[in-house]
């Protein structure tokens, strides 16, 4: 039998802590000199890129000790050991962060005012095996959805659909957009869709969608929506498949995005 994987405290600031930046006066105007580290700067930048104007505003949402972040982007304390955790929810690496170099806030994050630009890099569709379901670059393409504060934490990703497959739900064509289960961390929701990935013994691996739900038992399953009959098995999470045949869920799926 095949085996199936599914894979804030608020800290209030006791006192406003200033930015270390001095003010340098000359005949003509005062001037702002930032002598902050050049890894405090980056911080602000990259939390500026991620929509938080203000430092305590970011420190509230990730449940951060505000004090401590507003050290580390005022630069009074260094960041090394927390430059993981700003990078990871800023979206830039932490290599950036600390030194400059590696991915900063670039064009993943460039999107309209209340929109979030998401990267399609892969493709759903069931009946199609293969070792990757990831696109090369120059097939990837950009789709913008609502900048939702429920996601903003995560990183999330982009899938195409092809094939019939889920024809009931989701046209041909139409993107995907779904979060990490192993990031989110997030107990499986009945009546939500769910990113599953078939994996055989080889190695070779189908990627689909597939809606959650629990029967009058209490029992959990996974369930196609196609109008086609090669398409209408569903799959039981606690009994399992008995091809030998490893079921995973990836991801929630939290927006469709399709063409008229």
């Amino acid at each position: 039998m095949s085996s199936l994987v599914m894979q804030r405290s608020v800290h209030n600031a006791r006192f406003h802590v200033k930015s270390k930046r001095t003010p340098i006066s000359c005949n003509l105007h005062t001037m702002e000199f930032d002598d902050r580290p050049e890894p405090a700067k980056r911080l602000e930048r990259a939390r500026k890129a991620r929509g938080f104007a203000t430092a305590k505003e970011a420190a509230v949402f990730f449940s951060w000790n505000y004090d401590t972040y507003a050290q580390h982007e005022n630069g009074t304390r260094g960041l090394s050991r927390a430059a993981e955790t700003y990078a990871k929810a800023f979206r830039v690496s932490a290599a950036w962060l600390l030194t400059g170099e590696g991915r900063g806030p670039g064009a993943e994050n460039d999107a309209p005012a209340g929109l979030r630009r998401i990267k399609v890099a892969a493709h759903i569709q069931a009946g199609y095996w293969a070792e990757t379901w990831e696109w090369e670059e120059d097939a990837q393409y950009p789709v913008y959805i609502p900048d939702d504060p429920e996601y903003r934490p995560y990183r999330l990703y982009g899938a195409e659909t092809r094939g019939p497959s889920m024809n009931k739900r989701y046209p041909e064509k139409t993107v995907l957009v779904f979060t990490d289960i192993q990031e989110t961390q997030e107990q499986p929701i009945a009546g939500k869709r769910y990113i599953v990935e078939r994996r055989r013994a080889s190695g070779e691996a189908e990627h689909t969608v597939k809606l959650l739900h629990v029967d009058e038992e209490g029992k959990y399953w996974l369930l196609p929506e196609s109008d086609d009959p090669r398409f209408q098995a569903a799959i039981s999470i606690d009994d399992g498949i008995d091809d030998g045949d490893t079921v995973v869920i990836v991801g929630r799926v939290c927006y469709a995005v399709s063409k008229e």
